[in-house]
């Protein structure tokens, strides 16, 4: 009976895997074939997106727990701490897509299936696997502050690359179209954001005590 939630874990842990690197692949297959710069460019350019390095995050992490779950990656991926940290980053990408980006765009075909598997399926299906097979009864309040490094470092990264080269992967912080007081109310709402969701998933995990 011990071993059970083990293989629960990892048979739900591969479909989440195969989903992730099928859509990253074929996402990365259509900014290729729709590229608009230099093929460097568009492979830099299709890296500077959240949503790509945030489910390749996702894709990573369940195939160390699928494949490699006794390896010290395996074991790291593993910990409530860093799934609750990745929930949070896949959530915030499915919650953001969904309210704020879903009308800048009506993308048709297999551009709509890998959009709808990238910010809406492989989001609900990570959370759901939250709720559901992660033990959250340990984690800590002090393991908030940590979990906002990622989108804060990623945040400088896309302000300081798109000083110099003019792109902005999203327009809520675009500075060529909007104003720099704009934009930065608008980060600042998003770091907000993840903060108010990282709060929010270790208060249950308090609560399933």
């Amino acid at each position: 009976m011990e071993k059970q939630p083990t293989k629960v874990m990892q048979v739900y842990s591969a479909i989440i895997a195969i989903l992730g690197w099928t859509a990253v692949v074929l996402q990365f297959y259509l900014i290729l074939l729709n590229r608009t710069a230099s093929v460097a460019e568009t492979i830099i350019r299709f890296f500077s997106f959240f949503t790509i390095l945030t489910n390749i995050l996702v894709a990573f992490c369940c195939t160390m727990l699928w494949l490699r779950p006794g390896s010290s990656l395996g074991r790291r991926f593993s910990m409530p701490g860093t799934l609750t940290a990745i929930t949070v980053y896949i959530t915030i990408v499915g919650l953001v897509y969904n309210l704020v980006l879903r009308s800048y765009w009506e993308p048709l075909g297999l551009q709509l299936v890998v959009d709808e598997l990238l910010h809406s399926v492989i989001p609900s299906i990570f959370l759901i696997f939250w709720i559901v097979l992660v033990p959250k009864n340990k984690l800590q309040w002090k393991e908030v502050l940590p979990w906002l490094i990622y989108p804060l470092v990623y945040i400088l990264f896309i302000i300081a690359r798109g000083t110099l080269s003019g792109f902005y992967p999203y327009p809520f912080i675009d500075v060529s179209k909007i104003a720099y007081h704009d934009a930065l109310i608008n980060t600042l709402g998003l770091l907000i954001g993840f903060l108010v969701l990282s709060l929010l998933l270790v208060g249950i995990g308090k609560l399933s005590r």
